[in-house]
């Protein structure tokens, strides 16, 4: 990832230009986007991961459970916080693809284009 394709120059890009694509609407569109996932997705497994934290440290009975043979509530919601975990990952791999990418491919060409032609031209 990153700058495959300028690998063999260095594009600069001033202070300046960075400060307009943070005040342009498509930086605003996709910051916007990034937030609005990974905000609420991040409270709701935090939540996850300190109901069972707690739930480990104050509800041994409950946790103690068995399901079947050896298995008790207490591996199992352990598992699921591995499960939740590649679910949750997965998603924001699809989700990025989707909606992300897009917008940050098309800021990032806007922004090195025309530099990298500029590179190009003085060497």
């Amino acid at each position: 990832m990153g700058n495959v394709a300028l690998k063999e120059e260095e594009v600069v890009v001033s202070a300046e230009t960075f400060h307009q694509v943070q005040e342009s609407e498509e930086f605003q569109e996709l910051r916007k986007r990034h937030r609005s996932f990974v905000f609420p997705l991040a409270i709701a497994f935090l939540l996850w991961y300190f109901a069972y934290v707690l739930l480990a440290g104050y509800a041994h009975d409950f946790m103690s459970i068995k399901v079947f043979g050896s298995v008790n509530v207490g591996l199992l919601l352990g598992m699921l916080q591995i499960v939740s975990t590649f679910a949750i990952t997965t998603w924001y791999v699809s989700y990025a693809g989707r909606r992300l990418d897009p917008i940050a491919s098309k800021i990032r060409h806007e922004i090195e284009g025309p530099l990298a032609a500029a590179t190009k031209e003085s060497k």
